[in-house]
């Protein structure tokens, strides 16, 4: 039994230290904003479908690896909705988490140029865990073992503010404000004990577009991550366009990873981006950690808000 709850926090630390406590992180996050602040729905005037995939640490047997499917669209001048799904999966099925959330948005214009959105979300969580997939876990032997998990559903919600302009965005959001507690011991202290807890994960994004000439673009942005009992985590980009079709650039996760991204406008709808990271950590030197690889893919369709899909960096 003692074995086994030891699994169970080394589970949920390695996927702490992985995603700054519960919340999936990202390389390319300037293309996920929907998975972060529901007030980004429906900010690009297209209906927008983005799918991601992460594999970290890779050559690690049992990594984590994460997917991600967003729609948002608008839906009148002022009103945006969408919908964010993104699948956690560590130890080789060993520990799966599925999110799903309804976004809903209003804006309301500051300027010409400027935008300000409200945006809230609802969804849920649900929890899978299977002991038959740990290595050395004998069922047999396991008196007073616990079950496994399976589809275990938390409800929670999120709200988040975003501004932005042609050149310039910025947003403050925290997707999940309950904090959810899972593996509760309390039956075995006679008080109330629990091994693991989803914390509030504050995040702030900005960004600025520059315009160097006629065909170079060039665009920093930054992602702070703040949670309780954690590190503050910043993630420090700078990407170059070239005539609104190739991006590339170079990001810097504090005290964690440095990572290359590019992209390719393959028409005005359909965009490719792909990122790698290294860890700037021990564990970036050790003989099975090849890296961490992400493949974005975004198509948006035409509507009648906007007839012409500007190629944006977010």
């Amino acid at each position: 039994m003692k074995h086994i709850y030891i699994t169970l926090v080394l589970l949920f630390t390695i996927s702490a230290a992985i995603y700054g406590q519960q919340d999936a992180q990202y390389t390319q996050y300037m293309y996920n904003t929907l998975s972060v602040n529901p007030a980004y729905a429906g900010s690009r005037g297209v209906f927008s479908i983005a799918a991601l995939h992460r594999s970290q640490w890779v050559g690690l047997d049992g990594a984590p690896t994460t997917q991600t499917l967003n729609f948002n669209t608008p839906v009148s001048r002022r009103v945006g909705i969408g919908l964010s799904i993104v699948n956690d999966e560590i130890g080789n099925g060993t520990n799966q988490d599925t999110y799903f959330d309804g976004a809903f948005s209003y804006t309301i214009p500051t300027s010409d140029q400027g935008k300000l959105s409200f945006g809230l979300k609802a969804g849920g969580h649900f929890l899978n865990v299977d002991f038959n997939q740990l290595r050395n876990f004998q069922a047999e032997g396991s008196a007073g073992a616990p079950p496994n998990i399976d589809k275990k559903f938390s409800p929670n919600f999120g709200a988040g503010v975003y501004y932005h302009t042609d050149r310039f965005y910025a947003g403050l959001s925290v997707p999940n404000f309950l904090e959810t507690e899972h593996f509760d011991r309390s039956g075995e202290t006679g008080g109330s004990s629990f091994l693991a807890q989803e914390r509030m994960n504050w995040y702030l994004i900005s960004g600025y577009v520059f315009e160097l000439n006629q065909d170079w673009k060039f665009k920093p942005a930054v992602l702070f991550k703040a949670v309780q009992g954690a590190p503050l985590q910043a993630d420090l980009s700078a990407n170059f366009l070239l005539r609104d079709k190739f991006s590339f650039g170079a990001a810097y996760r504090w005290s964690a990873a440095l990572s290359a991204l590019v992209g390719i406008q393959l028409s005005d709808q359909f965009m490719l981006g792909l990122a790698y990271d290294r860890e700037t950590t021990e564990l970036g030197n050790t003989a099975f950690n090849d890296g961490s690889f992400e493949v974005f893919l975004r198509y948006e369709f035409l509507t009648r808000y906007r007839k012409v899909v500007t190629p944006r960096f977010f």
